[in-house]
Parts: C-alpha cells; sequence; structure tokens
C-alpha cells in the first residue's frame, strides 16, 4: 500500500499545482480585464470632462445670460453673463429679478411651453428673457439677452418715419394748395398766378431737397467707398464759390483761409457734402451783416475744417441734439429759409465714414463754430 499512497499523494500535489496555475490565470485575466476597464472608464471620465470643460467655456464666452434651474426652482447653473445683465446671480427662482423673469419661468413651468418676457433692470438696461422646459424633471433653461441697443434702434426707426413722414407733407400739401390756386385763378384772377407759381417752384424745391437728403443719409448709414485721395482745399474752394451767391444775397460775408495740407483718403462726393451742408447752414442761420469764415489746416496725424460764423448761436441745452436727424434749434426760421433738418446729421455721418470727430462751440447771439477732425492719408 506505501508504494500506491505514494503516487495518489504525488497525483494530488500535481492536480493542486494545476489548479493554482488555472486560478492564477484566472485572477491575472480578471486583473487584466479590470486594468483595461479601469483605463476605459479614465479614458471615459477624461472625453466627458473635455466636453464638460467645453461647454462649460462656450456657455461662459456667451453674450446671453443663462441659468438653469432645477424642479425645485433650485439654481444648478448659472454663467458670468447673467450677473453681467442682472447685476447677480440667484440662488434660487425667488432670488430672480427683476419679477418679469420670474413670471416667465412660472409660465414656462406651468404651460410646458416656451415663454418670453421683456423687462426694464433698474440700471436702464432692456432684457428679454426666454424660459423653455428641458428634461423629464421640470427643470427650466432662462437665457437672457440685452436688448437695449436693439430697442433704440428700433425707437430710432420709428421716429425716423414719423419725422419724414410729416417733413414730407407740409411741401406736398403746400404744392397741391399752390396747384389748385393756380387752376381756379388762371380764369378767375389771372394777376395772383405768379405769385402762387413761385410759391409751388420754392415749394418743389423744398420737396426735392428733403428727398435728395434722405438718400444721401441713407446712402451714408450704409458705409461708403474711401477709395480717393483727396484734397480738401480743393474741395472747399469750390464749395466756397457755389456759396458766393448765396451768401451775397442773404448779406453775409464768407471767407476762406486754406493752407497746404496732406491728402485725405476717403470720398469726395461726402466730404463735398460735408462742406457745403456746414457753410449752408452757417448762412442760414447768420443775419444779414454777419461774417462766416471757413479755414483748413494741419493738426498732428490729420486736417482740420472749421466753419465759424457770427451768427445767431445755439443754446447750450440743444447743443448735445443738434446732429439728430430732422432736429431743429429754431423749427420756424428753418422752414423760412428752406432747411430739412438733415444736414448736420449729414455731416455726423460722413465724419464718422471718414474715421474723424465733429465738435461744436456756440455762444448764443454771438454764433457757432464746428470743428471737423480728419486723418490724413497713411
Amino acid at each position: 500500500m506505501g508504494p500506491i499512497l505514494a503516487v495518489a499523494g504525488l497525483a494530488l500535489g500535481a492536480g493542486a499545482v494545476i489548479v493554482g496555475i488555472r486560478a492564477r490565470e484566472r485572477a491575472s485575466r480578471a486583473a487584466g480585464a479590470m486594468r483595461s476597464t479601469q483605463t476605459a472608464l479614465e479614458q471615459r471620465l477624461q472625453v466627458v470632462d473635455a466636453d464638460l470643460g467645453a461647454m462649460s467655456s462656450v456657455l461662459s464666452s456667451m453674450e446671453e445670460g443663462v441659468l438653469l434651474l432645477d424642479g425645485a426652482g433650485r439654481t444648478r447653473y448659472a454663467n458670468a453673463s447673467l450677473r453681467t445683465h442682472l447685476g447677480t446671480l440667484p440662488g434660487a427662482l425667488e432670488a430672480l429679478l427683476p419679477l418679469g423673469l420670474q413670471d416667465a419661468v412660472r409660465r414656462a413651468v406651468r404651460e410646458g411651453t416656451t415663454a418670453v418676457a421683456e423687462v426694464e433692470t433698474g440700471s436702464g438696461l432692456w432684457l428679454r428673457g426666454s424660459a423653455k422646459p428641458v428634461g423629464d424633471g421640470g427643470s427650466i433653461l432662462l437665457v437672457v439677452r440685452d436688448i437695449t441697443e436693439a430697442r433704440r434702434l428700433d425707437s430710432v426707426r420709428r421716429d425716423f418715419v414719423t419725422n419724414a413722414s410729416h417733413e414730407l407733407k407740409t411741401p406736398v400739401a403746400s404744392i397741391q394748395a399752390a396747384a389748385e390756386t393756380i387752376k381756379t385763378a388762371a380764369h378767375d384772377d389771372p394777376s395772383v398766378v405768379p405769385r402762387f407759381a413761385d410759391r409751388l417752384e420754392i415749394e418743389a424745391f423744398r420737396l426735392s431737397r428733403i428727398v435728395s437728403d434722405l438718400l444721401d443719409l441713407s446712402r451714408l448709414e450704409s458705409g461708403a467707398d474711401l477709395d480717393e485721395e483727396i484734397a480738401l482745399g480743393t474741395i472747399l474752394r469750390d464749395e466756397a464759390e457755389r456759396f458766393e451767391r448765396a451768401a451775397s444775397e442773404a448779406g453775409v460775408s464768407l471767407e476762406m483761409s486754406v493752407e497746404e495740407v496732406p491728402s485725405v483718403r476717403g470720398s469726395a462726393r461726402d466730404l463735398s457734402l460735408l462742406v457745403r451742408n456746414l457753410v449752408d447752414n452757417a448762412i442760414r442761420y447768420t443775419r444779414a451783416g454777419g461774417r462766416i469764415d471757413v479755414a483748413l489746416c494741419a493738426d498732428p496725424g490729420g486736417v482740420v475744417v472749421i466753419v465759424t460764423d457770427t451768427g445767431l448761436g445755439i443754446p447750450s441745452r440743444d447743443l448735445p441734439r443738434i446732429f439728430e436727424r430732422f432736429y431743429r434749434v429754431d423749427r420756424a426760421r428753418s422752414r423760412e429759409t428752406g432747411g430739412t433738418g438733415l444736414g448736420l446729421s449729414i455731416v455726423k455721418h460722413v465724419v464718422e465714414n471718414h474715421g474723424g470727430t465733429v465738435s461744436v462751440r456756440s455762444e448764443l447771439g454771438r454764433g457757432t463754430t464746428f470743428e471737423v477732425r480728419l486723418p490724413t492719408e497713411g
């Protein structure tokens, strides 16, 4: 029995070794699988972290404010732009101000659809908030946009249409009345025909000027082609010659002082408009016996056009608004002299298109000085 037991013992020992080897192999394979799983998870987490980082960067760089509220009304996410718009970051729906934004969120929760609100902040900004349900947990995404400038432009456009309609209606009504009078008087009283024919011509010219100025202003607001090398001295002399007769008829002396200055890159047509409107404005608001001086001189990095008159002057309260379309300091005198109320607005747009600046100094009853600075070529 001894040899048999020995053999059996050897067999059992060999079996134990084999089992141990197989167990170590299984453990090794399991460890390898775990390492592979861990590596895959780490790689997946890196991708998720990168995606979250990219998403966070995008949301942080947006001009729109973004606020995510959970089903309980608690803030889950808010970007920096929201703080800029609201002045603070609300921790929950109850802290969200202005109240109009709260109302939009509550409507979105109640109705399950997008709700929009336009509100004004205490700092004078106008905001548009759009609240929308997201996911199945009752979360709401609120996007807040600053619409202050858009509302201002809408107001400007509405005012422009209203003012343009009013300005066009006045000469049209005068033309219609004069035409009807001439038609009647041609048989009943021919002697009045020349007087009303003159009125017809004046109002037709005024209407033509308004339309021309409106077209120029529309073109200038769309930008300009600044591809010419301009000798401003030549433009000033040409415009001064153009106004010699008008100045003489108004009893106003028009003097010119032009230095040799570098050329300006821009539009000769638009710069002529600029000078023309400044000189025309000076003649209209300077009484007989007055004087208008037009000067051109060099300035470090540019040139300066100066138009000075000894006219009526501009009240200080009106100075900030004189470059607005259709704004008139003296409406009665402007209508009497045929002004359209667009000349200085045209001047401003020409200057801005050429990268320059325009300023005005005035003393009531003593006169006004407009100073235009334009950069020179190179």
